[in-house]
């Protein structure tokens, strides 16, 4: 196989794919992504071909990488399409989207992204940059001013690294040619994701000066969001897959499963796509969509990726295989997690905590603990850490909560219950294992040790003794008997 996918090859591949109804060379670019992973490719990016393909030529994409030019790379020679592979146990269908019109590097040219962020065409500069890339304090939420991306950006505004550099000297370009502000519209899994993203690019801003710091406080929307679907990492199986199914060669396909959720706050500052023609729903408040969400979702995934993991399970539908496993995640959703939500007038919440487990067990996608498990630090405060807090409130247990938190730490400290080592990615993975091997297999002082992070934990937490208990009794199981035990202990 010679040829490779692009818009000369789109007429060869087979007509039951799916690819771009629009004529692309057409089309303006409306929207600048910060963030060009597989979760945007696989998520925003479709339903913002569904706007394309609507007539609509407004919204066409310039994802920018912020660090690896892995994506840009793979993607330049296929004139930026690619795969959209929905995996599930029914069989298999396949997207070419064409969404994304150009793909940047960030450190190459920071100036041409820039640029691009500051043209009258770019209304919404949307993110899918992680936790970490708001550098801010995951436990408070404010901006790190010690943060070297940010020292640096503050010295160098006309070549940014963070995310904050980039909107903050793009907005301050747009008011000194008097331009209306882009939309900051965040897309990553962060509670009160909008709300993250105005503190940390307004106090950015302030430092910046008070004029600009006054506004973006004042003109800059922040419209909060919920994101949902699961894409795990693609592998190159992935790739001969689709290469087979398509007839031509395809470097970076996503993998995906059938369920996708998009809900939106509608507060633009100068005008948005139609994004429910690609299933998207536009709320007054998304705080207790994202909020199920984060808690319900997120939790219960981040429980199983570490507990998983460490009882040497590879994805999360082998975890979901082993029965204990599954009745953890089933009970805590139900007893622990659920009685913490908001009620949402109309919304089946039974019914959409069944679905989750069942996504979970969808044995189409391979989608890897280990890759689950990445930036647990950043992580762990919004999926954990404020159920926890709202269960304390409450006087009510959480000894499976509990459990997960335990197997962050048992794997934060990198060794697994065979004495392999654990490739731990997170921002504090020496400071984790620096932790982890001074207490050792002594239950409290871990436990001392990990809540003495203020970054992760907060002054709250550490000062109460039953998350103290709660978390000795988790982490004393699991030294003891392992995590597939401890959690039949708790199923």
């Amino acid at each position: 196989m010679t040829q490779r996918l692009s818009d000369d090859t789109l007429s060869t591949i087979p007509s039951d794919v799916a690819r771009p109804r629009f004529d692309r060379a057409a089309t303006r670019i409306g929207i600048v992504h910060l963030g060009l992973g597989a979760f945007h490719r696989a998520h925003q990016a479709v339903a913002t071909q569904a706007v394309l393909d609507g007539g609509d030529r407004a919204w066409g994409i310039a994802g920018v990488s912020l660090r690896s030019p892995d994506t840009r790379d793979a993607l330049q020679p296929q004139d930026g399409l690619y795969t959209v592979a929905v995996r599930s146990g029914g069989g298999d269908r396949f997207e070419v989207v064409g969404a994304i019109l150009r793909q940047l590097v960030a450190p190459e040219d920071p100036e041409e992204v820039l640029a691009l962020m500051a043209t009258p065409d770019t209304r919404i500069v949307s993110l899918t940059v992680t936790e970490k890339g708001y550098c801010h304090h995951p436990a408070t939420g404010a901006l790190d001013e010690a943060h070297p991306d940010i020292v640096h950006d503050l010295a160098h505004p006309h070549a940014p690294r963070s995310a904050p550099g980039f909107l903050v000297e793009a907005l301050h370009r747009r008011r000194e040619a008097g331009l209306p502000p882009f939309t900051v519209l965040s897309c990553d899994n962060l509670p009160a994701n909008g709300e993250t993203a105005r503190r940390v690019v307004s106090a950015f801003a302030e430092l910046r000066g008070a004029a600009l710091g006054s506004f973006v406080a004042r003109e800059v929307p922040f419209p909060s969001t919920m994101v949902d679907r699961i894409v795990p990492a693609t592998t190159d199986a992935d790739r001969a897959l689709v290469a087979e199914r398509l007839g031509v060669e395809e470097a970076w396909p996503v993998m995906t499963e059938p369920f996708s959720q998009w809900v939106i706050e509608d507060h633009f500052a100068d005008g948005r796509p139609d994004w429910t023609l690609g299933g998207a729903r536009f709320v007054a408040d998304v705080e207790p969509f994202e909020l199920m969400k984060l808690r319900l979702l997120n939790g219960s995934h981040s429980t199983l990726a570490y507990l998983g993991y460490l009882a040497g399970h590879e994805t999360v539908s082998q975890a979901m295989a082993d029965a204990p496993f599954a009745a953890l995640l089933a009970a805590m959703m139900e007893r622990e997690i659920a009685p913490t939500l908001p009620p949402l007038f109309g919304f089946d919440l039974a019914a959409y905590r069944a679905e989750l487990l069942q996504r979970f067990r969808n044995p189409a996608l391979r989608h890897r603990t280990w890759q689950i498990a990445m930036d647990g630090s950043q992580k762990v405060p919004q999926r954990l850490l404020g159920t926890i807090r709202d269960r304390l409130k409450a006087g009510e247990p959480f000894e499976r909560l509990a459990l997960g938190l335990a197997g962050w730490i048992r794997y934060a400290g990198g060794r697994d219950e065979r004495g392999g080592t654990i490739d731990v990615r997170d921002p504090m993975a020496a400071r984790l294992k620096d932790l982890s091997e001074r207490a050792g297999d002594d239950p409290a002082r871990l436990a001392d040790a990990f809540l003495s992070l203020h970054e992760v934990f907060g002054d709250d937490l550490p000062a109460d003794p039953r998350l103290r208990r709660a978390l000795e009794g988790a982490l004393e199981r699991l030294i003891t008997v392992g995590a597939a035990k401890a959690v039949a202990e708790r199923a």
